[in-house]
Formats: C-alpha cells, sequence, structure tokens
C-alpha cells in the first residue's frame, strides 16, 4: 500500500549539484522516520541520510557536510540536496521508510522506492 518513487537523477561532472526527490503515497508519512540509502555498482547498499519525524537529521560520514535531507510533510515529500559531488557518490539512490525512530541500518527499513541513477564524471 505504500509507494515511493525518487526523481532526480542523472549524469554530472565533479563538483556539481543535484537534488533528489522521493514522492511517497500512503499512510503515516508524517509520523515516519525517512531515510535515503545508495548502492554503488558492484557493493551493498549503504546509509546515505536520514530523518525523524521530528526532523532531526544524520547522515553518513562520507556525504557530512556535502549532502542535506529535509522533508516536506505537506506534500509528503522526502529530498536529498547533494553538494560537491564526486565520482564515488556514483550509485542508484534509493528512499526508504524507517520503522523505529532513528533507523540507520537497511534492515530498519521496510518500504523502498525503485531507485534513482546518480552518475558523476571526472
Amino acid at each position: 500500500q505504500v509507494e515511493l518513487v525518487e526523481s532526480g537523477g542523472g549524469s554530472v561532472q565533479a563538483g556539481d549539484s543535484l537534488r533528489l526527490s522521493c514522492v511517497y503515497s500512503g499512510r503515516t508519512f508524517s509520523t515516519s522516520a525517512m531515510g535515503w540509502f545508495r548502492q554503488p555498482p558492484g557493493k551493498e547498499r549503504e546509509f546515505v541520510a536520514g530523518i525523524t519525524w521530528t526532523d532531526s537529521k544524520y547522515y553518513a560520514d562520507s556525504v557530512k557536510d556535502r549532502f542535506t535531507i529535509f522533508r516536506d510533510n505537506a506534500k509528503k515529500m522526502v529530498y536529498l540536496q547533494m553538494n560537491s559531488l564526486n565520482p564515488e557518490d556514483t550509485a542508484i539512490y534509493y528512499c526508504a521508510r524507517g520503522i523505529g525512530a532513528r533507523p540507520r541500518t537497511r534492515y530498519e527499513y521496510e518500504y523502498w522506492g525503485p531507485g534513482a541513477q546518480v552518475t558523476v564524471s571526472s
């Protein structure tokens, strides 16, 4: 019943910025933690950023001071602003709804979008 769809991905050069969007359909968005994950080629899915329903934000060390997560409860959307992109940021990016208050691992998320490709060239 819950669906998420990412948008805003694409191909950019190192140093550029992108903003990913995720639209949510279903119940309990405003009282759920949301997060962004990414999966580089040949690697496991990894945590990128999370935001609680009280608007507390937390990030992976690799994206701190470069990425910003925020949400719009009226629109049921969550965003990921990505600045100073590096080739190492190349991955499929997923938005997801968390299970607990401050989920960080992929095992603490239960609904996932289909993903959006982000490619950063040198």
